[in-house]
């Protein structure tokens, strides 16, 4: 062999020698997290199975809790896919008979399922129109003339989303390309401080204050439809709509504008696309009068007592009838996603199986014991049970709030003098509050797809944070008085 093969064999080790490195790091990374989540499972199990605490609970209680605790960290560190996750739970339910069917298979029946299904028909119909892509670039060209009328028209463009896409992962995956569209359009680089904010605006601003319309995210669905099963209450729209989008939603997307205009300064250039010109077609005014319908319906079921889902549910049906054609055979079979349907199934499942076995009245009077509640005291009372879903969301996923804490309502109910539904309600400021991205899969997936550093989210997690637990949490506090919920 020459001494230039040598060479050039030497050149090519030198260049594949990160990638080697970097591949067998997260190779070991991966072996250690899995080894760490094998152990705490096997803890889990000889926690409630051997150890003092199986003492005061029965057999099927103990396995209740072994299952529905090793279920919660297998969603919190996702060492498998959720869905399959969700799939065990529900499997080793029945294997067990730790609940009848119906109670172990209730999130099929739920409305939060059908809530998700109609949300993902109805984001394949917004992309496949071509309607939203048209939204975008209709209003983009009056958004350049400075960086906050950008940023605040891009969280309101996010927020407008939450009303009409019942889906935060479809939005997230629909805005994300529209966002990165737009900045490029406005000037922005890459790596610029204004690409940056542009990205965070769109992935923030659809997600976040958009807790605070209900079928808009999963936690919400999974609250309303544990709520369901177990106390036959859910939340009309309007009333949950005032409840909470003048504090988590409008107040929550001004200091999120805020904290991106400080973090992030830059200024647009003028814009570069052309404008789009060209009629809408028939399909777009079909969808656009079937969401205008929709959204009036959602809006006034307290007139007409129709649940938000069935509203979705024929919104739905609609889009997939042969003659109308705005969501084909094949993109429904091939766009419709299935796991989310399998995971919010198997997290109500969860909530479920607490209730039934008991568990949840046990660690109620555990957690009640453990809490400053009493009658009278209502400040603290709304402090203590809001921070303590917070603590439930920073261990685990966004969803495990209303899955653990909705079986517990009832006592907690009890002890603090609050109304059940004012119980559940505190529930929201603990999974809207994100402190860290890896609670939310929306913010894992939307960020990525704009191809910015994690990092970016995880310091403007930090700081909203904040700010919601300094301001927003008190002025919650006095809304709900005003209003007479406390």
């Amino acid at each position: 062999m020459s001494g230039q093969d040598n060479v050039k064999e030497s050149s090519t080790a030198i260049e594949k020698a990160p990638q080697v490195y970097f591949k067998q790091l997260n190779l070991n990374t991966f072996k250690i997290k899995y080894f760490i989540v094998s152990f705490l499972l096997l803890s889990v199990w000889a926690l409630f199975l051997f150890s003092p605490v199986s003492y005061d609970l029965s057999l099927s209680q103990s396995l209740s809790g072994a299952i529905v605790s090793s279920s919660i960290l297998l969603f919190a560190t996702r060492v498998i896919p959720e869905a399959v996750t969700a799939l065990l739970l529900m499997t080793f339910g029945m294997l067990f008979s730790l609940a009848p069917a119906e109670i172990i298979f209730s999130g099929f029946s739920s409305t939060a399922c059908w809530l998700i299904f109609s949300g993902l028909v109805i984001g394949i119909a917004v992309t496949e129109t071509g309607l939203a892509q048209r939204f975008a670039n209709a209003i983009a060209h009056h958004l350049h003339s400075s960086y906050l009328q950008l940023i605040s028209g891009i969280v309101l463009i996010g927020i407008l989303l939450g009303f009409v896409m019942p889906s935060s992962v479809g939005r997230a995956v629909l805005f994300m390309p529209i966002a990165v569209a737009i900045a490029t359009n406005c000037g922005f680089d890459k790596n610029s401080n204004g690409r940056i904010g542009v990205v965070l605006a769109a992935a923030f601003g659809c997600h976040l204050p958009t807790f605070a319309i209900l079928p808009a995210n999963i936690p919400n669905m999974v609250m309303i439809g544990t709520a369901e099963t177990i106390y036959n209450w859910t939340p009309l729209y309007a009333e949950y709509l005032l409840l909470h989008f003048p504090v988590l939603g409008f107040l929550k997307a001004i200091l999120l504008v805020g904290l991106i205009l400080m973090l992030y300064p830059d200024k647009p250039q003028a814009i570069h696309g052309a404008k789009q010109t060209e009629p809408m077609t028939g399909n777009e005014y079909k969808l656009l009068i079937l969401m205008g319908i929709t959204l009036c319906l959602w809006v006034t079921d307290s007139l007409h007592h129709i649940s938000s889902a069935w509203i979705g549910l024929a919104a739905a049906t609609f889009l997939l009838m042969p003659k109308v054609g705005l969501v084909s055979q094949e993109s429904f079979g091939k766009k419709v996603n299935v796991n989310a349907l399998i995971v919010v199934s198997g997290l109500l499942a969860l909530g479920a199986v607490v209730n039934y076995s008991g568990i949840g009245i046990l660690l109620g009077n555990h957690l009640i014991d453990n809490l400053p509640l009493s009658h009278g005291n209502d400040w603290l009372n709304f402090m203590t049970l809001s921070l303590s879903a917070l603590a439930i969301a920073i261990g685990g996923t966004l969803p495990s709030v209303p899955a653990l804490l909705t079986p517990m309502a009832e006592q907690l109910s009890i002890n603090t003098g609050f109304s059940l539904q004012a119980v559940l309600m505190t529930q929201v400021f603990g999974f809207s509050t994100i402190v860290f991205p890896y609670q939310s899969v929306p913010l894992l997936m939307a960020i990525p797809l704009a191809g910015i550093s994690l990092s970016h989210a995880a310091r403007l997690c930090l700081y909203l944070a904040a700010l919601t637990l300094v301001i927003l949490l008190p002025v919650s506090y006095f809304w709900w008085q005003f209003i007479g919920w406390l």
